[in-house]
């Protein structure tokens, strides 16, 4: 398994770590996975503040995934980059087609643990190269999840990725976090994916210029350390990652972005207008 697709442990142990303190995430599938695969992890990357931050930003994506699936039943959820996550077990439905899409060797230790069903399918692929969006079934909406995934493109790639997503699907809604460009420079010097030998590409300061260049539309910004799962934690643990880390100092490093196709109206005289 390469450096980047080792970086999987790190939420994976985060999420496994809050699991066992009973706080922000209910995942007993990573504890297990954890207990089974995990490894020595060094410097930042075993911080309990990193595992928090990890804890949170699953339990937003969660929240997100059930809220589109409420609007939108029918879709097909995608997740792009889904490593060893349970979000699957956790919120999917029988009746929901959901795709998890990973590097080959991660898609192989998955499937000790993951079983295929005739709804739930894991595809084996380098998401930056777009031919396997083809093997997708088509559907009128998808929900694409993009967690802890796309500081691993370059912005060309990004771009192509989302270009191939929106010509095979009639329409779709993503949500992705992201590092920002200063989150980038700084990683340079530290980083808690630097202990598993990995390195960020880029990050995303200007959604709206990535969703013009695609053709879709940047709908919005998420926080990635809402209040209430801030609230879960105790004492001087609560007070510290609420003044220190959450927020505004949350948002110097990292964000979250929610891009959709555009939508295409019919006016009065049978013209079309893309909104």
């Amino acid at each position: 398994m390469n450096s980047v697709n080792k970086t999987l442990y790190i939420p994976l142990y985060g999420k496994a770590a809050v699991r066992k303190k009973g706080i922000i995430l209910h995942d007993p599938k990573a504890e297990l996975i954890w207990e089974k695969e995990g490894f020595t992890l060094h410097g930042k990357a075993k911080s309990k503040w990193l595992t928090y931050y990890m804890g949170m930003r699953s339990a937003v994506f969660d929240r997100w995934v059930r809220e589109q699936l409420e609007n939108t039943p029918e879709a097909l959820v995608l997740h792009i980059g889904c490593g060893m996550d349970s979000r699957v077990e956790r919120i999917g439905k029988k009746e929901t087609v959901w795709y998890d899409v990973d590097f080959p060797s991660v898609i192989e230790e998955r499937r000790k643990y993951y079983r295929e069903t005739e709804n739930y399918r894991m595809l084996a692929a380098d998401a930056r190269q777009t031919d396997w969006i083809g093997e997708l079934p088509a559907s009128e909406h998808a929900v694409v999840i993009m967690e802890g995934v796309s500081m691993y493109f370059q912005i060309p790639e990004l771009e192509k990725l989302l270009s191939g997503l929106k010509g095979h699907f009639g329409s779709l809604t993503l949500l992705m976090d992201c590092y920002t460009e200063f989150a980038v420079k700084a990683s340079k010097y530290k980083n808690p994916i630097k202990d598993v030998g990995a390195q960020v590409t880029s990050g995303l300061d200007d959604p709206a210029k990535l969703a013009d260049s695609t053709g879709m539309r940047f709908t919005g910004e998420l926080d990635m350390t809402p209040d209430d799962l801030i609230g879960e934690l105790k004492g001087f643990e609560r007070a510290f990652f609420k003044t220190v880390l959450g927020g505004k100092m949350s948002k110097k490093m990292y964000r979250l972005y929610e891009l959709k196709t555009k939508e295409t109206r019919r006016e009065h005289g049978d013209t079309e207008k893309t909104v």
